[in-house]
């Protein structure tokens, strides 16, 4: 079998068989297939697209290229969480400990922000002493006597989607549904957990701008999941507008700690009881309405939130500035950002706003990066919201000054205004799969 044909062959528009897909992943693994063929056949994938059974080759191979979590040290069903990404996109630390309130166990492996987007890890790091390396043991203990945790995701998983997504990142090569789908999928397959929620999103703070697109992806993955024995579903939630008010690793762990505590912003609170609702039903404790009301009832008695500070503290984390406002921590330096002008907030470009925050030195441009925990951004007023020049849109934290005027700067041309109101999208625009 040869490289050459693989490529020509894909180049043509023609499938690619699990042989031969199975030989194109163990090729990137050992490195014997040069990078060169490799970012050709990546480019004919993305111009010739991979039909299901493709996408599903190329996610078990690349499963198969590593090693894959052992979770048989906890009894029972074991569930997981993915969202592709996005801006003040928290929703991890208030729908873990909502589900496992619920009686359902989630061993979470979760990675850390780059680009634009934030990252679970550097979120729960933000809370002083917590640990998101545990060994194995560690993980499942507190997976077992907590009902949760969320550690960092091991180097040792699918070693070819490393590969993979360097490559397509270097090669204009990421932006297809098979790549995509395949490189979430064979790591949360890798995770270990038999059940899995995914929030797709979509819109100015996304990878994927439109809708029926995200639609899409989120079916590939919930059939390539069901098709590796898991349960998997999907919501596809809007990323127009930043979820919440908070934008910032520690920022967003006190809003967190506020929506589990009854001060809850409706959009993050609607997706929060959407997954959660989602994934008590995936696991067949509950389903439609009486899933919503059951993660509801625990937001609203305060065992969600008993449960995340249980879950931190077990992983060595102090929650005092979660559970008492008046001691926590902000950054230094602070600035306000006003309105330009008499009307409504038209439009807010949340991958700018993003990469805004991302200028306050909250965020890391390489894997190996520091970020500042306590900077970030609180967004006062959100797209649809009334204004005028006195009025403060944003403030920007930083432990940097020098920081904060051209980050201003830049989150100022994010936000665009209109003398009428504009239409909304919905928060949630389909579910797949629950």
């Amino acid at each position: 079998m040869r490289m050459y044909d693989l490529i020509h062959k894909k180049k043509n528009g023609q499938a690619l068989s699990t042989e031969e897909i199975e030989f194109f992943v163990r090729g990137v693994t050992s490195g014997e297939i040069p990078d060169s063929q490799i970012a050709a056949l990546l480019m004919a994938v993305c111009l010739k697209n991979m039909d299901d059974r493709e996408a599903t080759d190329l996610t078990l191979s690349m499963l198969a290229s590593g090693e894959s979590a052992d979770l048989s040290a906890i009894p029972g069903l074991k569930a997981d969480k993915h969202s592709t990404g996005g801006v003040g996109d928290s929703t991890t630390p208030v729908v873990i400990p909502t589900v496992a309130a619920c009686g359902l166990k989630v061993a979470k492996m979760s990675g850390r922000a780059l680009g634009h987007t934030g990252g679970t890890i550097d979120k729960l790091e933000s809370v002083p002493g917590t640990r998101t390396e545990l060994s194995p043991e560690e993980f499942a203990r507190v997976v077992n006597t907590v009902g949760a945790a969320v550690v960092g995701q091991t180097g040792t998983l699918c070693p070819a989607d490393k590969k993979l997504y360097a490559l397509r990142d270097f090669t204009a090569t990421v932006e297809n549904n098979a790549l995509i789908a395949s490189s979430i999928m064979s790591k949360k397959l890798a995770s270990g957990a038999d059940v899995i929620m995914l929030d797709v999103k979509y819109g100015s703070g996304a990878f994927i701008k439109d809708p029926e697109d995200a639609r899409e992806l989120a079916r590939l993955m919930v059939k390539i999941g069901e098709g590796a024995g898991r349960r998997v579903g999907a919501i596809i939630s809007s990323m127009d507008v930043p979820l919440g008010r908070a934008v910032g690793n520690a920022l967003e762990m006190y809003e967190a700690a506020d929506i589990l505590c009854g001060n809850a912003e409706a959009d993050k609170l609607e997706v929060c009881v959407a997954l959660s609702a989602g994934m008590l039903s995936l696991a067949d404790i509950a389903k439609g309405d009486e899933a919503k009301k059951m993660a509801l009832d625990a937001i609203n008695s305060g065992k969600a939130f008993d449960k995340l500070c249980e879950m931190l503290e077990a992983q060595g984390g102090d929650t005092s500035q979660l559970r008492d406002p008046s001691i926590r921590s902000y950054a230094p330096y602070k600035m306000e950002l006003k309105a330009e002008t008499e009307g409504y907030i038209c439009s807010m470009n949340t991958e700018e706003i993003g990469l805004s925050e991302g200028m306050l030195g909250a965020s890391r441009d390489s894997l190996d990066g520091k970020v500042d925990h306590l900077a970030g951004l609180e967004i006062i007023k959100k797209t649809g919201d009334k204004v005028s020049p006195a009025d403060t849109v944003a403030i920007l934290h930083s432990s940097r000054r020098e920081l904060l005027e051209p980050a201003a700067k830049r989150l100022g041309k994010a936000i665009t205004y209109s003398a009428e109101k504009p239409k909304l999208p919905p928060v949630i625009y389909a579910t797949v799969g629950v």
